[in-house]
């Protein structure tokens, strides 16, 4: 009797060890896949990260060789892509690994996100460049947050090497900041390529009813009693540009009445803008001179900010 017994309490104990050592199994080999599976997740983010800290790297040192709305371009396409990285490692941050890695990487690419949008920011303020983005939050030294983040996560990365599945976590660069913290944007600024230059012209004069042919710079027009215009305008400049558009219409004759009216409007980089002014009410055989200028900028080079015409409107067919 002692004997089964004995064999029962073994057996008991047993099959005990034997569930406990498969569900320890079973943990080991879940932290090994999720492990594992944060590792390519995590380290396909840092080498976009690493990938931008190159291109911005690149376009620091070689900036100052390119035609402003090249160099604009290749920062608003740098500027793009930050948002991602946030949402990329929020999705990493479930489950919970060990030591807490997955939302150490979380927070620290919260701040490398703010710190380069703050340092993008500021080399396109130190240009005068359109810039319309604000930072997550403003970061007062990016580039020593960039070097100080790229750091920690240094350390960090080790968190998973003698855990499940031993996974190596690549280590972040930070090249780009340390070009910036050194040398600050000093070259770009001083760069001809990159110098703003503010330059407007008028571009097109539309006109209705359309005149009759005529000499250059005469108006001939039919007997009508309103005269509609329109005044394309040019900012041949790669940032916003204020201008302020007038049209002044002086009688010459006596049958018309004197017109002045001033628009204004901020024009895009390299955008053109219409203004179109009140109608000009007209007479039959009114001559007056029409003076139309936009001012803000100095004249594109071969263009012109102000055109003046004469206008004259043919008799009425009743006189």
């Amino acid at each position: 009797m002692l004997i089964t017994l004995v064999l029962v309490i073994t057996l008991i104990v047993l099959v005990f060890a034997r569930d406990v050592s498969r569900s320890a199994h079973g943990a080991i080999t879940e932290r090994l896949s999720e492990n594992k599976s944060f590792a390519a997740l995590a380290n396909g983010l840092i080498d976009q990260e690493n990938e931008f800290d190159a291109r911005l790297d690149r376009l620091l040192d070689q900036g100052s060789t390119l035609p402003r709305t090249v160099f604009a371009a290749r920062l608003y396409q740098l500027n793009d892509v930050l948002p991602a990285w946030i949402t990329d490692a929020d999705l990493l941050r479930q489950p919970a690994l060990s030591h807490k890695v997955n939302e150490t990487l979380y927070q620290l690419t919260l701040q490398r996100v703010a710190a380069y949008q703050t340092l993008l920011g500021d080399v396109a303020h130190a240009l005068t460049l359109p810039w319309s983005t604000s930072p997550t939050e403003v970061v007062a030294n990016p580039s020593a947050t960039i070097v100080e983040t790229s750091t920690r996560w240094n350390v960090a990365r080790f968190a998973l090497m003698k855990e499940p599945g031993r996974v190596h976590l690549v280590a972040t660069t930070s090249r780009s900041a340390t070009y910036f913290e050194h040398g600050g944007t000093s070259e770009l600024t001083s760069a001809p390529s990159l110098a703003l230059v503010r330059a407007i012209s008028i571009v097109a004069v539309r006109v209705i009813p359309a005149p009759l042919p005529a000499a250059h710079g005469v108006l001939l027009l039919p007997p009508v009693k309103t005269v509609e215009l329109g005044v394309s305008v040019l900012n041949a400049s790669y940032d916003e540009q204020p201008v302020t558009f007038s049209i002044r219409v002086t009688p010459m004759n006596h049958r018309g009445q004197p017109f002045f009216e001033r628009m204004r409007a901020t024009l895009g980089p390299l955008q053109a803008y219409a203004f179109v002014p009140s109608d000009l009410t007209t007479a039959a055989s009114e001559r007056a001179g029409v003076v139309i200028s936009v001012t803000g900028a100095r004249a594109a080079v071969g263009k012109v900010t102000v055109e003046h015409y004469r206008l004259e409107m043919s008799p009425s067919g009743d006189s």
